[in-house]
């Protein structure tokens, strides 16, 4: 991915230089945030080497959703509330399906049978289920109460994300203090080239690394979310879309090469808590974040009221995902099944007005 460097320059000739080229400065900056993501990526699978695979999946994660906080920051400030709300659907489901998807279906065509620990699993499914009600309950509302309850929804907003930040913490807690045996991976079972100690990166390294990837990517997301709206016009895209899918991919990059390359080393627990702790961590965390956060930076608060097509994908996304993690085995057709499925969910978003 590395050779995708090249947009970087594109893009600031392109915003700086070569106005009024919106379309081309969208897919650049794109384009320019997926190595980027890969270098912030590949620095927390060396931090990961050091500090074990569950809290080396938890600085995946937080690294690789700086891109989607970043992204979110930038267009709330814009005024694009529900560009945000898209984009976080997105990689919730980006992470569940696209990325975990490809990574049963990597290391499944090599190893016929990937294990992992099944009661982290379960845990981690159990706060799936925790994201999936923070969407449902307040569509619900929204539904019930009608368009004049506005001020109630961010009341319940507010009070929501309270309730959610404690759980994301208390979570936290579960996995990496009390209960940190049940994320440290099936050690028999893992694949003798899954060690990386002899190419590894010092942490000084590894942390200037993140540092630098992330404030790259601060930039392209400025610029990527400037264009996207007249990106999105000429294209035919809904701003629906293109927060679900397209800013979706690019902010998941990071969890997408990790994810992939544990799971090809079949550390499969690794390749699990990256893929489903990152989308336990956008809604049980970052949501909440962008929620208080938009009191301060953006021109009116953010709710969390999604819609229905929204509610809908995330459910649906949980529920296959907790059917695939409930017997602590995984295989490549399973990989499949979710790719399946996200493919049907973008379709719909194509088409939906």
């Amino acid at each position: 991915m590395n050779y995708l460097l090249i947009f970087l320059p594109i893009t600031l000739v392109l915003r700086y230089a070569y106005t009024g080229h919106d379309t081309l400065l969208f897919f650049a900056a794109g384009l320019a945030i997926v190595p980027l993501a890969g270098l912030l990526g590949e620095a927390t699978e060396h931090l990961a080497e050091k500090t074990g695979e569950g809290v080396g999946a938890l600085l995946n994660a937080t690294f690789g959703n700086a891109a989607e906080l970043i992204i979110a920051l930038m267009a709330l400030h814009s005024g694009l509330p529900e560009i945000v709300k898209a984009s976080l659907t997105g990689s919730i489901i980006g992470n569940l399906l696209l990325v975990m998807g490809a990574a049963l279906v990597a290391g499944g065509m090599k190893h016929s049978v990937l294990v992992f620990n099944i009661e982290g699993a379960r845990s981690q499914a159990a706060m799936l289920s925790i994201a999936a009600a923070s969407l449902l309950l307040p569509a619900c509302y929204h539904n019930f109460a009608g368009e004049g309850a506005k001020i109630s929804e961010e009341h319940i907003s507010v009070a929501f994300s309270i309730v959610l930040l404690i759980t994301y913490v208390s979570g936290l807690l579960f996995s990496l203090r009390t209960h940190k045996h049940l994320f440290a991976g099936v050690a028999e079972e893992l694949d003798p080239a899954s060690s990386i100690s002899s190419t590894s990166w010092t942490m000084r390294r590894s942390f200037v690394v993140l540092a630098i990837s992330t404030a790259a990517i601060a930039w392209m997301s400025e610029i990527l979310v400037g264009s996207v709206e007249h990106a999105a016009h000429s294209l035919g895209m809904t701003p629906v879309f293109v927060g679900v899918i397209v800013v979706a991919i690019v902010g998941n990059a990071a969890e997408h090469s990790t994810a992939i390359l544990m799971a090809l080393r079949k550390r499969m627990d690794l390749s699990l808590g990256i893929a489903i702790g990152s989308s336990i961590q956008v809604a049980l965390f970052i949501a909440p974040v962008l929620v208080f956060a938009s009191y301060f930076i953006a021109p009116q608060p953010m709710d969390l009221v999604f819609t229905t097509a929204e509610v809908l994908a995330v459910g649906l996304a949980v529920y296959l995902v907790g059917q695939i993690v409930g017997d602590g085995k995984a295989n490549w057709l399973e990989g499949v099944q979710l790719l399946s499925l996200y493919l049907l969910l973008g379709i719909v978003f194509y088409f939906l007005h």
